[in-house]
């Protein structure tokens, strides 16, 4: 048996694990494991390997970013910016015919701007969005819907973890990773606006239009939101803006790690400054950062060991070479991945996904001819793989934002949310279709950056 047939074998079990609800970080780890015990003919060999493999995954100094990002998350919850960021929306769109569904984009897109989770954005913005759409007479089908989507923003525009997670996995740089999500992540708001107003025409019963506020009003409640736009700034710029004009190159003014501890710091004194960061919460927030870490680590660690697994047989090298001598055309092996990618996204959750695929699927794009260099082919690929996933968040059966959402309105039928859904999955889609088509949408930005 070769290394790829042992290897292919070795997949379908795990999935079929995944698929019988076995724990994702479980199933790649034991896959991993015992893969490796048969490839190397012996125990010792493996157990050693786990040893070394411990310390190197979690002494990375790049992946401490992961929980700073995800304090950083907890604080903006709850410190109730997110209520400051929907009555700022509202203000200048609710008078609009689905306006306040727009409003509730945007305030989405805000909030994923200092939290960098999608359930999270999700379940918050839920919670203060949704009594009000309802209130002004929205169809249950559209509130539920918009904000199921809406939610998936909190893991495209920057920061976001997963991003964090593929640029680990890629060995790329994370700034530009961050850098290159900024004009998708606008695209992805400004398309489910443009698909709110479309549906309100479609279905004219669906929405209500609020009076219009004065413009003195207005300005009062978006002063109120500089806080998101300071830490955004203050993290993003800090990262990637370049602080010393006089070298060449850039110079930013800390890492992406420092930016996330600043981050969260700043995040977390503006929620003690206005008293929506109480004690208690400060510590369910550093309860519940460690908790998703502990989650993440252990979902990384499995993928680890399967990803060593996958090395020792050559696999991912064997079938790279094999799809290149195929002659297939580089575009149609990029669609069969993204297909690949919103079937996974029916079962499964964003983060497995990263971490099953692209130890498998990236050295396929790094062996094709995109017409890019290596690196601006590694960044354009991370930027489609992360709006699929996002995708995935909003696709029946197993989105999880549906779910959140669901837990925000019991009384709302899961067929009504998955009816509200459907026109901004198809947004999604030709989303996805044009960065394919343009990656210099995703690239432009980082080329005059760097």
């Amino acid at each position: 048996m070769t290394g790829l047939e042992l290897a292919l074998i070795a997949f379908a079990l795990m999935l079929f694990a995944i698929f019988l609800r076995v724990p994702i970080g479980v199933a790649m780890g034991i896959t991993g494991f015992v893969g490796t015990w048969i490839v190397l003919g012996r125990p010792s060999a493996t157990l050693s390997q786990m040893k070394t493999l411990t310390y190197d995954t979690f002494s990375s100094y790049s992946l401490s970013i992961v929980p700073l990002f995800l304090l950083m998350g907890q604080f903006a919850t709850k410190s109730g910016m997110s209520a400051a960021l929907f009555h700022a929306a509202s203000d200048w769109l609710g008078h609009r015919k689905g306006g306040v569904a727009m409003a509730a984009v945007g305030a989405c897109a805000g909030f994923g701007a200092v939290c960098g989770s999608s359930l999270a954005t999700a379940s918050t913005m839920g919670q203060v969005a949704l009594p009000e759409m309802r209130k002004r007479g929205y169809s249950d089908a559209l509130s539920t819907g918009v904000l199921a989507a809406g939610g998936t923003l909190g893991i495209l525009i920057p920061p976001s973890v997963i991003l964090v997670i593929y640029a680990i996995l890629t060995e790329q740089n994370i700034v530009k990773m961050f850098i290159a999500a900024l004009i998708p992540g606008v695209l992805a708001a400004l398309g489910y606006i443009l698909t709110v107003a479309i549906y309100v025409r479609v279905r004219p019963d669906s929405a209500t239009q609020a009076d219009r506020v004065p413009y003195g009003h207005r300005f009062k409640t978006l002063f109120k939101i500089w806080p998101v736009v300071l830490i955004f700034g203050l993290v993003m710029g800090g990262i990637a803006a370049d602080w010393n004009w006089a070298q060449d190159g850039v110079q930013a003014l800390f890492t992406p790690t420092e930016g996330a501890a600043v981050g969260a710091v700043a995040t977390g004194i503006y929620g003690m400054a206005t008293g929506g960061l109480t004690w208690r919460g400060f510590l369910d927030s550093v309860l519940n950062t460690a908790s998703a870490s502990a989650m993440i680590f252990f979902i990384v660690f499995g993928a680890q060991l399967f990803n060593s697994f996958l090395a020792f047989t050559q696999a991912p090298q064997d079938l790279a070479l094999w799809v290149s001598e195929q002659g297939f055309a580089p575009v149609t092996v990029l669609c069969v991945m993204l297909l690949a990618y919103l079937i996974f996204g029916c079962v499964m959750d964003s983060l497995s996904m990263i971490l099953l695929t692209i130890p498998i699927f990236f050295p396929i794009i790094e062996a094709l001819d995109f017409g890019l260099t290596s690196e601006e082919a590694a960044i354009w690929f991370g930027i489609l793989a992360l709006i699929v996933v996002e995708v995935g968040l909003i696709t029946p059966p197993v989105g999880m934002n549906l779910f959140i959402i669901n837990q925000v309105a019991r009384d709302v039928p899961m067929s009504k949310t998955y009816q509200g859904v459907a026109p901004f999955v198809l947004s999604d889609l030709v989303r996805v279709v044009i960065l394919v088509s343009f990656p210099g949408i995703s690239l432009w930005l980082v080329g005059v950056m760097f």
